[in-house]
């Protein structure tokens, strides 16, 4: 159940968006194997004045953010990365240097789901 958040710049049309959702979603079912019905995803959008990002970064850049429960390996981390930017690319046109992924993998005892603790 990863929990995916985009910080973006905004004013993307909603095709681009949803785009960005399903290229994402991809990128996490190749690499962590969920279901196709896990999606979790939001977009947050910034108006320039309250964006900022290092030089030479375009329109473009985000910032990926997925919370994931703890256990993934490396490798599948590494998978995740690779398949999430090289499908941004290859859909939108993203340059790689334009995404950056962060992973937070919060104890499974900080988890709730229904009410429940996980």
């Amino acid at each position: 159940m990863p929990l995916v958040k985009v910080n973006m710049l905004a004013r993307k049309t909603p095709e681009f968006k949803k785009t960005l959702f399903d290229c994402i979603h991809q990128g996490l079912i190749d690499a962590f194997e969920i279901a196709d019905w896990d999606r979790f995803q939001r977009i947050e959008e910034f108006d320039k004045t309250n964006w900022e990002a290092p030089e030479g970064k375009t329109e473009n850049f985000m910032i990926i953010e997925l919370t994931i429960f703890p256990g993934r390996t490396r490798e599948q981390k590494k998978t995740a990365i690779e398949k999430i930017t090289g499908l941004l690319c290859e859909k939108l046109g993203i340059v790689a240097t334009d995404v950056f992924v962060v992973m937070n993998e919060p104890p499974l005892e900080n988890w709730g789901m229904g009410g429940n603790q996980k």
